[in-house]
């Protein structure tokens, strides 16, 4: 299984949504939250599964939410870039190194 690095602003995408989704409906920022943890999981279990994007990234989407995990990685780590979503600023994080 692949190491995982998370780029620290993935932290704050997680938790604004989160907010939004829990003032939407109780529980729902909660089920955003384990939706993610699934996605990421899944991710790390076969990183080269899932389709390239935008050249040298690969992007998963997220069951049930308008989210996608985007990430690199080589055979020894995935980098998670960004929790981005998928109507608002799109490649927003391009930028983001580790």
């Amino acid at each position: 299984m692949h190491k995982v690095e998370v780029h620290p602003l993935v932290y704050e995408e997680l938790e604004q949504a989160r907010l939004w989704y829990e003032n939407q409906a109780e529980g729902l920022g909660e089920e955003f939250l384990n939706s993610v943890d699934f996605a990421l999981k899944t991710v790390q279990n076969s990183p080269e599964t899932w389709p390239g994007y935008l050249v040298k990234f690969k992007r998963f989407l997220v069951h049930r939410f308008p989210f996608a995990i985007i990430y690199q990685y080589d055979e020894n780590k995935i980098q998670i870039i960004a929790v981005a979503h998928l109507k608002r600023r799109p490649c927003y994080w391009e930028s983001r190194k580790f």
